[in-house]
């Protein structure tokens, strides 16, 4: 990955993130984070 695509990628993202929390407070990080969280317990469990 050169370094314009990761510089593309990561504003990207930050305007995706910055959009979330102007529109909606947050929620939907906070979805993602809830189901990051069960997707972690549930890899544990097969580990």
């Amino acid at each position: 990955m050169t370094d314009r695509i990761a510089l593309y990628l990561g504003l990207f993202l930050a305007a995706l993130i910055a959009a979330d929390i102007a529109l909606n407070g947050g929620g939907v990080l906070v979805f993602l984070a809830r189901k990051f969280m069960h997707l972690m317990d549930w890899v544990e469990f097969w580990r």
